[in-house]
């Protein structure tokens, strides 16, 4: 058979991902945070872009810039299409509704954007929502819980606890095994020893010789007496030094994750006010600076000149001022996405703001998606790291997408 060497054409279609498309993807993922140091490093970098103040004297001299600039549209080059983001880049860079007035008296104090860290407590408690406990062992968890240590220890013997429940040393013990099941393993032990032990039986590895160091040589372990408990157990001395290994991989101190009493400040990026029967939807855009195009700028690129020298920086300026340009549509685009999947958000979820928690109805992307015709990746980057205040508090964007299970009443979250 003989090969041969053609030409072929063929039409095929690719998605190319620009540096400004890039961009646009990478601004839509940020937190808040992170947004703003990369809107501040672009002011920094590009002298085309400046920021609006909101000063009296400003708006009237920024509303003078506007009306210069657009009586002075720049000349698009030949063999390029006009810049078509003029609309963009001598205004605000903000997206708010127009139904809801930004007086910041009417938005949420900042206490009411507070969020506290999780404690070892809280952690339990939640573990056990589903729990059914009788009155005597609701007491004794209350016990259980209220003396544990911020290593997660328990500070307080079981007849103790049983005196101060008036109640049977056995039902105390049936409570502590239940907290002792959860979440992190080693919970509620009396001491290092069974705190270790529970770890391995919680990793299948109560019959193992790591179970049998800790039970029986936890001082020889501590002075790495090896050999002599190789000896003792009649094991090679590799098989303690493979036990030895899983010991040190365990955690002494399984509650001091959930000790730290810091108080973190959640600065939401959305607010869900009520007003009347409805929700209204605004972006929190305080702090985050606001650009346009420095009309100085404009006014130079808009100047007519042969000089190379004037050539060459004219190259420059309109290189910074298509990457402003975009900038500033990616920031628009970035505003609206948000404020378009929070309003889906408040349709699918009207029960919960109503209600609270218990309201709070099954919801995945591609619902979201659906509803307001974009891909499912788009809304999963505009749920991350985005925070809502809603009359039930502050959440995470992704608090709001669950599972469903069925029940006799329907599908719950």
């Amino acid at each position: 058979m003989a090969l041969e060497i053609k030409l072929a054409q063929k039409l095929s279609q690719s998605l190319l991902m620009t540096p400004q498309l890039q961009q646009a993807i990478k601004l839509l993922q940020l937190g808040r945070l992170e947004y703003q140091e990369a809107i501040e490093k672009e002011l920094l970098e590009n002298p085309i872009l400046e920021e609006i103040r909101e000063e009296p004297e400003v708006k009237k001299e920024v509303e003078k810039d506007l009306r210069e600039s657009e009586e002075a549209p720049i000349a698009p080059q030949k063999g390029e299409s006009p810049v078509e983001w003029d609309d963009y880049l001598a205004n605000f860079s903000d997206y708010r509704t127009t139904h809801f007035n930004n007086d910041p008296d009417e938005q949420p104090s900042y206490e009411a954007n507070l969020t506290k860290q999780k404690d070892l407590a809280d952690h339990i408690i939640s573990q056990l929502c589903v729990t059914e406990l009788n009155r005597t062992g609701k007491e004794i968890l209350l016990q259980i819980v209220g003396n544990l240590d911020n290593n997660g220890y328990l500070c307080i013997s079981n007849q103790e606890i049983a005196e101060a429940c008036n109640c049977t040393e056995e039902e105390v013990l049936e409570v502590l095994e239940l907290v002792q099941s959860l979440d992190p393993a080693g919970l509620a032990a009396h001491d290092l020893q069974e705190c270790l032990l529970l770890q391995l039986g919680r990793l299948g590895l109560q019959d193992n010789i790591a179970s049998k160091i800790v039970k029986d040589h936890l001082q020889r372990l501590e002075k790495r007496q090896y050999e002599q408990i190789a000896k003792i157990e009649n094991v090679k001395i590799e098989d303690v030094y493979k036990g030895v290994k899983i010991i040190r991989r365990l955690n002494p101190y399984p509650g001091k994750q959930y000790s730290l009493n810091d108080t973190h400040y959640v600065v939401p990026d959305i607010f869900i006010i009520k007003d009347g029967n409805d929700y209204v939807v605004s972006l929190n855009e305080e702090g985050i600076p606001k650009l346009r195009v420095n009309p100085y700028y404009l006014e130079l690129l808009n100047k007519k000149s042969n000089e190379a020298n004037d050539e060459e920086s004219k190259a420059y300026l309109t290189d910074r001022y298509k990457a402003a340009s975009w900038l500033i549509k990616s920031i628009h685009q970035r505003q609206s996405t948000i404020f378009k999947v929070t309003e889906s958000i408040v349709k699918f979820q009207r029960d919960f703001l109503d209600h609270g928690v218990s309201a709070l109805k099954p919801l995945v992307l591609r619902d979201i998606a659906a509803d307001i015709n974009m891909h499912e990746s788009t809304i999963s980057r505009v749920t991350t790291n985005k925070y809502v205040h809603t009359p039930q508090g502050v959440f995470e964007l992704k608090y709001f997408f669950t599972t469903g299970l069925k029940s006799e009443d329907g599908s719950v979250s």
